[in-house]
């Protein structure tokens, strides 16, 4: 099961509306990141054939079936500081992760890291 904050889910229906979109939030990784694996976050109007579809709390998400086992449980949130705002990401499968929080690797894959930009 993944989760998201009330902040998450405000930012995901404001963006929602500021790209007059109804579709839902693809979550997904991908290989890279300076820890080897990166987070994916993208609204998307076509679902795959493997894709599981979600509703939490009026905030339909996409996970492709593949990237299930790294996303089990994963809480998604939204802060906003000096610097300015950002989807945080909290999994309990990373088993290590990098100071950018967008990257990280699992016990069982560790991915391909590179250099943060």
């Amino acid at each position: 099961m993944i989760t998201l904050t009330d902040a998450a889910i405000a930012r995901v229906k404001n963006l929602q509306t500021q790209r007059a979109t109804s579709a839902p939030l693809r979550l997904g990784i991908k290989q890279g990141g300076c820890s080897g694996l990166s987070y994916l976050m993208d609204f998307v109007d076509q679902l795959e054939a493997d894709d599981n579809q979600y509703e939490y709390n009026g905030v339909k998400i996409v996970i492709n079936n593949s990237n299930l086992p790294q996303l089990q449980g994963l809480e998604l949130d939204y802060t906003e500081d000096l610097l300015g705002g950002g989807f945080r990401f909290r999994n309990p499968n990373a088993s290590k992760s990098c100071s950018c929080g967008t990257s990280f690797a699992t016990p069982k894959e560790i991915g391909t890291p590179v250099a943060c930009s």
